[in-house]
C-alpha cells in the first residue's frame, strides 16, 4: 500500500468527523439479539462522545494522505470495575468502511498502546460486540484476550 497512515492527537476541528463517522458505523456496536432503532443507537453514541470529552481522555485521528480515515476515543480514568486496576480504555474506535482492513485500525491500536505505556498503565481494555467479527479479529491478532463475556437471553 502506498498510502501513508499518520496518527495524530485530535483537536476540536476533528469533532465533526468523530461524531459523523461514529454515527455512521454505530450499528456495528449493536448485537443481533437486540432490536435497536438507528436514532437511538446514534444518540447513545453521541452521549458516549460527550462522556469521553468530559473525562481524562485522548482522541487519536488516523490520516491517510492528509484525510481523516479513522479515530479512537481513549479514556484514562476508568479503572477495571472489579479489581479497580488502572487501565487505558478504548471507549470507541472507528475506521471509514472503505478503509477497513488496510492497516488504519492496526496503526491506531499501536499508537494507543504507546500512549498507555508512556503513562505506565498496566492494561489496555475495550468492549466489542460479539457479532463484529472483523473488529474481534483485529483485536485478537493485536494481542487482546477475552476477559469477561456478557450473555443475554431474549425473552
Amino acid at each position: 500500500m502506498s498510502d501513508a497512515i499518520a496518527i495524530r492527537r485530535g483537536t476540536v476541528r476533528d469533532r465533526a468527523f468523530v461524531v459523523e463517522l461514529g454515527r455512521r458505523v454505530s450499528p456495528t456496536s449493536v448485537s443481533s439479539l437486540r432490536l435497536a432503532l438507528p436514532p437511538l443507537v446514534e444518540g447513545a453514541y453521541e452521549r458516549l462522545v460527550e462522556y469521553v470529552l468530559a473525562r481524562e481522555h485522548d482522541v487519536l485521528v488516523a490520516d491517510v494522505d492528509g484525510a481523516a480515515r479513522g479515530f479512537a476515543l481513549l479514556l484514562y480514568d476508568l479503572p477495571d470495575e472489579i479489581t479497580l486496576t488502572e487501565q487505558a480504555f478504548i471507549a470507541y474506535m472507528a475506521v471509514e468502511p472503505d478503509w477497513q482492513r488496510r492497516g488504519v485500525g492496526r496503526r491506531l491500536l499501536a499508537s494507543i498502546e504507546d500512549l498507555a505505556r508512556q503513562r505506565g498503565l498496566p492494561y489496555l481494555s475495550l468492549m466489542v460486540t460479539e457479532d463484529n467479527a472483523p473488529a474481534r479479529a483485529l483485536y485478537e491478532t493485536s494481542g487482546f484476550s477475552t476477559e469477561r463475556r456478557m450473555m443475554t437471553k431474549a425473552l
